[in-house]
């Protein structure tokens, strides 16, 4: 027998040997003991045995995680003492059945591969603000619409779940972040956690009609050194800044990136600084803050200011007491966030300020009180709320839904409709507006 006739046979066993390994749905008895109620790819990726996060496998009869597939792994040692056989590689999205090893394809399976991990094209991401599309979770209990879901309040994080609601209404924000292939050269956890959170917050084929940031929190603690973490209420102000900062510095530190500066392009502004006897000068700002008045000491009334009256701070003309400096906007971004002082720390502890802002849900027009050289007229797109006691309260967020042009106000997993009219009789704490085009 000659050398080619040999590895043409060896070829053709390795290629049979392939196909034995390969069983379609017919073949496959345990298909039928999928359990989608069970399924959650929210969570950490980590095996429940051996707390490992490498090549990590999901049983698709329990929910529950294995590391690998030998003979010795903990999936195959699940396999035989529960008697599950249908498992779903994390990683490769490959589904086998264990003990035998054989790996499964069928369609059918392909709903679970897209819960898992959510795909968006370029035209898919470009319809989401013009059709609304109502989904039904899988348990038929409830009906969502993509873009609009509850999140997990893990535990004292609904700082970061009123802050992650807001930048879902930033649309070239959400838009690079719902398609991988824009970021897939950055190194950075919190960047793709960040992606694959807002992928889930928009798709239409959730198992359930709501979302845990759980995998994103991780992320955020390893990134901040503990600065934000699971079990402590921070400020959401804080938290914002934060966030946009790191994600800028994180897509800015590889030069492949195509548009790395998404942060700069949506939220960056510019301020001249004047100081007495100085030179004026020009800095950056990604949001604004905005000073209360001292509400009255003794008032049974509710205390109200405008918000074009606290925005005279940046008009080039009223000069700060304390620091004897002037500000002037000379460029604004297009989506302005905006922060009211509404605490004040000393030494023993934190005060709020009680002080109603009366603003404009549309049309906020900033020329008629900044020194602009063109009209800038602005629509409210999320609203964040504190309520209750400086240390004690919770946060809440208003948004808007563009697809339907309603606004929902959302805490946590409790997410309702609203008025417009609603949305400014509360403490509003933190702000983004939209440029109109």
């Amino acid at each position: 027998m000659t050398m080619k006739r040999q590895n043409t046979i060896d070829y053709e066993k390795q290629q049979l040997i392939k196909k034995q390994k390969v069983v379609e749905t017919s073949s496959c008895p345990y298909l039928d003991t999928v359990n989608r109620q069970v399924l959650d790819f929210d969570f950490e990726k980590c095996c429940s045995v051996s707390l490992s996060n490498l090549n990590v496998y999901a049983c698709l009869v329990c929910g529950k995680y294995f590391q690998g597939r030998g003979h010795k792994s903990h999936a195959y040692t699940h396999s035989l003492e529960a008697g599950h056989h249908v498992f779903i590689n994390l990683r490769s999205e490959k589904v086998y059945c264990l003990p035998d090893g054989y790996e499964i394809i069928d369609p059918s399976l392909d709903d679970i591969r897209g819960v898992l991990n959510p795909r968006f094209n370029t035209d898919l991401v470009l319809q989401l603000d013009k059709n609304p599309q109502w989904s039904r979770a899988l348990d038929g209990s409830q009906y969502y619409l993509p873009g609009m879901v509850g999140l997990n309040n893990i535990k004292e994080t609904d700082f970061v779940n009123v802050v992650i609601q807001s930048l879902m209404r930033v649309t070239p924000f959400r838009n690079f972040f719902l398609i991988p292939e824009n970021y897939k050269d950055c190194k950075s956890i919190l960047v793709h956690r960040f992606g694959e959170l807002t992928r889930k917050i928009w798709h239409a084929k959730n198992f359930k009609g709501h979302v845990s940031p759980h995998e994103f929190l991780q992320a955020v603690m390893k990134a901040s050194s503990l600065r934000f973490r699971i079990g402590v209420q921070s400020d959401p102000v804080e938290f914002m800044s934060w966030l946009l900062n790191t994600i800028h510095a994180d897509l800015k530190s590889n030069s492949r990136i195509r548009n790395n500066n998404i942060v700069h392009q949506c939220f960056q502004g510019e301020l001249e600084v004047v100081k007495d006897g100085a030179d004026a000068s020009r800095m950056p700002f990604l949001m604004l803050g905005l000073d209360l008045p001292a509400p009255p000491l003794c008032n049974d009334t509710i205390p109200q200011v405008s918000l074009f009256n606290i925005f005279k701070k940046f008009d080039g003309e009223t000069v700060n007491e304390v620091a004897r400096v002037r500000y002037r906007v000379t460029r604004l971004p297009r989506y302005l966030i905006l922060h009211m002082r509404r605490f004040t720390k000393n030494d023993f502890f934190v005060e709020k300020n009680p002080t109603i802002v009366n603003f404009p849900v549309k049309n906020l027009e900033l020329k008629d009180y900044l020194p602009l050289p063109t009209s800038n007229k602005y629509d409210l797109v999320a609203n964040i709320v504190h309520d209750g006691k400086p240390g004690e309260g919770s946060y809440r967020v208003f948004v808007q839904c563009k697809s339907e042009e309603v606004w929902y106000e959302m805490q946590d997993l409790h997410v309702a409709e609203t008025l417009p009219e609603t949305v400014g009789v509360s403490e509003a704490y933190m702000q983004i507006y939209e440029k109109q085009q």
